[in-house]
This record gives C-alpha cells, sequence and structure tokens, in this order.
C-alpha cells in the first residue's frame, strides 16, 4: 500500500521528478515494477516479424493522372510560382503557402498513384510473419502491466 501520489496542482519541479524516479530500476518498463523480458522479446519479434512482411511487399508506380493521363507538369506550376516568388521575396507569406501547397500536393499525387502488392508467399510463411509481429505487440503491452512477482517488499 506504500504507493505515494503527487496530484499536479502545480508544476512539478525536478526534485518532485528524481523523488518518484529514486526507487525505479533499469528493468522497470512504462513506470511499473518489471517487465523488461517481456519489452525485449517483444520488440525483438516484432521487428523481425514487420521485416518479414516488408520484405514481401512490392511497390511499384503508376502513370501520374490530374484531368487526364501524363499530366504532372501541371501539378508542379504552383510549386514552382511558390519557388519564384520566394526568391523574390523570401517573408511572402503567399510564396510560402504556394510553395508547401505545391509540395503537398505532389506528394499526395505520388502516394496515391503507387500499387502496393503482397508477394506470393506459402501459408505458413504468412502464419510465423503475422504471429511474429502480433505476439510481439502483445509482449510489448503486457510488459507495461505490473509484474507482482518481480515487485520489491
Amino acid at each position: 500500500m506504500g504507493e505515494r501520489k503527487i496530484y499536479c496542482t502545480r508544476r512539478m519541479r525536478r526534485s518532485d521528478i528524481l523523488d518518484l524516479m529514486a526507487d525505479r530500476n533499469l528493468t522497470d518498463v512504462g513506470g511499473t515494477p518489471g517487465g523488461i523480458g517481456h519489452f525485449l522479446l517483444g520488440f525483438l519479434m516484432t521487428c523481425i516479424g514487420g521485416y518479414l512482411i516488408a520484405h514481401r511487399v512490392t511497390v511499384q508506380g503508376a502513370y501520374w493522372g490530374f484531368y487526364g493521363p501524363s499530366t504532372f507538369g501541371i501539378t508542379m506550376i504552383p510549386l514552382l510560382f511558390g519557388v519564384g516568388i520566394l526568391f523574390f521575396n523570401g517573408r511572402n507569406p503567399i510564396g510560402w503557402l504556394l510553395t508547401i501547397g505545391g509540395g503537398c500536393f505532389i506528394l499526395a499525387g505520388v502516394i496515391a498513384n503507387m500499387h502496393i502488392y503482397f508477394q506470393p508467399t506459402t501459408l505458413f510463411d504468412t502464419l510465423v510473419m503475422l504471429i511474429l509481429l502480433v505476439g510481439g505487440l502483445g509482449l510489448i503491452a503486457r510488459s507495461m502491466a505490473s509484474h507482482h512477482g518481480d515487485e520489491k517488499a
């Protein structure tokens, strides 16, 4: 029961934070006692599963279409006008708006015209990838809970 609670009615000072951290050690994960082993194993599993899934994905570009085929050049007009205005006056808000808006428009168009495919793979390989990914995330979440067996009296 010896938990100490600090209610934030005032701004916490550095000494308050150091007092809260005084009885913590390296094995504490997420502010709870214990769990470093679960966290590290979960992190490793998540990284391996994520890598294996990403390794089986193919990304291809498609033809750019903006009111017709092969019209990528028209999407660059706001960006180019914005850059021109910024070279004339670097503080002009319209230049910044055109430059940032044109860049975002081009980026959105590139992302919208990508085709992402999952390469054919065996059911076993797919299950291994997904179990590593989801199991690792589950272990990371479990590590954030208090481990009563590891608590110090």
